[in-house]
C-alpha cells in the first residue's frame, strides 16, 4: 500500500530545499513594490492618452497592444470614477462624521484609495489626483519605464525591471487590488470608517476581474510576452491572499486593536447588525451566543481548495481553523494571537503551491462540489461567506462551461439567478434559502465516474 503524505508537508519540504539553494531570497527579492509605496516619480495619465498610444477610440489590428486602453478606462471604467464619489454628499457627511479636518476629496485617508495619491514630491507635473485611480495606480508610477516600454525589443521582465507593476502575476494581482479592496499597512478602510457611512467591503478578485472593463486581450502575443494565464489560478490566489491578509491585520499590533477593542472590520458585521430579536449565535462555530466572529468567507472558500488539492491536510487546516475562532470566542485557553500567525504562516506555503498548481476541469469540479457541500453543514449561515460562494460557484462553472467540461449549463445556470436572489438584500438573508437553493446544485456537478461516462 502506497504512503499518503499531505501537500502540507511537500510544501514543507520543497521551502527547505528552496532556502538551502538560495531560490527562497531570490524570489524575496523580486517581490514587486505596490505603486502607491513607489519611490519613483509620476508622469501622469496624459502621456498615455494619446491617439498614437493608448488613446486610440478603437483598438489596432497590427499591434501588440489593443492601444485604446486610455480611452476603454476613462469610459466606462469606475476605477476612472472614484475621485468623483468624494465629491458627493455623502461623501462629505462621512469625511463630517470621522471629524476630518479637510474634505474627502482633500483627505488622505480618502485619496490614498480613491485616487492615485503618492507624496507630493513623488507627483509629476502632469499628475492629476482628480483623474481617481489612474493608470500608473495600477501599473506603476512610470519615470523609469515610459521610455523603455516604448522601444522594439524591450521585454515584459525588463519593463517590470523599470518598475511596471507586474499585474500579470496572479499574486501580485491580488496584493495590489486587496491593498484597496481590503486594505494593508498603508491604507485601510477601518470599522469607524464604516461607522461614518462607508459601505461595506465586499470583494472577490477574479469575479471583479471579470466584470471590470478589459483594456487588454489575453491572446497568442500576451502568453508569448508574460506567460500563463489561468482565471481559476487567480481566484484561488485571491481567496488565499485575501484570508492570510485578514489573520495578518488581525495580529498587527497597530491595525488589529481600535482602543480597548480589536479593530471590528475584521469581524463578521451581521453577527453584530442585525435586530435585537433576532437570535444570530452560529452553531456551525460552536462559539455560542452573544459573541462577535471572525468575517471568515475567504477562509470558507479556501477550505473548499484545500480539500480539493490536499485532501490529508485538509483536516487538519480545518482543524487550525476551528481552533482560532473557539480561542477568539474565549473557549478555549490557546493564544488567538498566536493561532493567527501559525494559520497565516500555513496559508502562506499554500499559496506557494496555488502559484504553480494546473486547474484541471478535474480539479475545479472537486473545488465546486466542496463548496456546494459546504451548505449541508451550515457553513453559509453569514451573508458573506454566501456572497463569497456565490461569486465563487458563478466563476468556476463559467470557466469550466466555458472549456465545454460542464454539462447541464443551463441548469446550473437556472440555479446560480435563483440563488442570487436570495442575496439581493443583506439585511434581509436567510441562510436556510440559500443552502437550500445551492444543495440543488449538487446533482448537477457531475463526480468523476459519471463525468468519465459522459467523456
Amino acid at each position: 500500500m502506497r504512503a499518503s503524505i499531505s501537500l502540507s508537508m511537500i510544501v514543507r519540504i520543497l521551502c527547505v530545499l528552496a532556502l538551502a539553494s538560495g531560490v527562497g531570497a531570490a524570489s524575496a527579492a523580486n517581490d514587486a513594490v505596490l505603486p502607491n509605496v513607489a519611490t519613483a516619480q509620476t508622469v501622469g495619465s496624459v502621456n498615455c492618452a494619446s491617439s498614437t498610444c493608448h488613446g486610440s477610440v478603437t483598438p489596432w489590428q497590427d499591434s501588440n497592444v489593443l492601444q485604446n486602453e486610455y480611452t476603454t478606462w476613462v469610459r466606462l471604467d469606475k476605477h476612472a470614477k472614484a475621485y468623483n464619489v468624494l465629491l458627493s454628499d455623502k461623501s462629505r457627511k462621512i469625511a463630517s462624521s470621522l471629524g476630518l479636518k479637510e474634505p474627502a476629496q482633500q483627505a488622505k485617508i480618502c485619496l490614498d484609495c480613491h485616487a492615485h495619491n503618492p507624496a507630493p514630491k513623488l507627483q509629476g507635473e502632469r499628475h492629476r489626483v482628480s483623474e481617481g485611480v489612474a493608470c500608473e495606480a495600477c501599473h506603476g508610477p512610470a519615470e523609469k519605464w515610459i521610455a523603455s516600454h516604448t522601444v522594439a525589443g524591450t521585454t515584459h521582465a525588463e519593463n517590470v525591471k523599470n518598475g511596471l507593476y507586474p499585474t500579470d502575476r496572479p499574486v501580485e494581482q491580488a496584493k495590489l487590488c486587496l491593498s484597496c479592496h481590503f486594505g494593508d499597512e498603508n491604507r485601510f478602510v477601518t470599522h469607524r470608517i464604516m461607522g461614518a457611512g462607508h459601505p461595506r467591503i465586499s470583494f472577490e478578485l477574479e469575479t471583479f476581474a471579470t466584470i471590470a472593463p478589459a483594456h487588454y486581450k489575453i491572446d497568442a502575443d500576451w502568453h508569448q510576452r508574460k506567460g500563463e494565464y489561468d482565471s481559476n489560478r487567480i481566484w484561488a490566489i485571491g481567496q488565499a491572499l485575501a484570508a492570510k491578509q485578514l489573520l495578518d491585520t488581525l495580529v498587527d499590533p497597530k491595525r488589529g486593536r481600535d482602543g480597548l477593542f480589536p479593530e471590528l472590520v475584521l469581524f463578521d458585521c451581521h453577527s453584530c447588525h442585525h435586530p435585537m430579536s433576532e437570535k444570530k449565535a452560529s452553531p456551525r462555530l460552536g462559539v455560542g451566543p452573544g459573541r462577535m466572529h471572525l468575517n471568515d468567507s475567504n477562509l470558507l472558500m479556501l477550505r473548499a481548495i484545500i480539500a480539493a488539492v490536499d485532501k490529508p491536510g485538509s483536516a487538519a487546516f480545518n482543524e487550525e481553523v476551528a481552533q482560532l475562532h473557539r480561542s477568539i470566542a474565549g473557549n478555549s485557553n490557546a493564544d488567538p494571537l498566536a493561532l493567527a500567525k501559525q494559520l497565516s504562516s500555513h496559508i502562506g506555503r499554500y499559496l506557494n503551491v496555488l502559484e504553480q498548481k494546473q486547474f484541471d476541469p478535474a480539479l475545479l469540479r472537486e473545488v465546486l462540489r466542496a463548496l456546494v457541500a459546504q451548505a449541508a453543514a451550515g457553513s453559509y449561515a453569514d451573508y458573506a461567506g454566501a456572497e463569497q460562494a456565490y461569486m465563487s460557484i458563478s466563476s468556476l462553472t463559467a470557466s469550466l462551461s466555458k472549456q465545454g467540461a460542464l454539462t447541464g449549463v443551463a441548469d446550473i445556470n437556472r440555479r446560480l439567478a435563483a440563488l442570487r436572489k436570495t442575496l439581493i438584500n443583506e439585511e434581509r438573508y436567510q441562510p436556510e434559502l440559500f443552502s437550500a437553493e445551492l444543495s440543488g446544485l449538487r446533482g448537477l456537478i457531475p463526480t468523476p465516474a459519471k463525468q468519465a461516462n459522459h467523456d
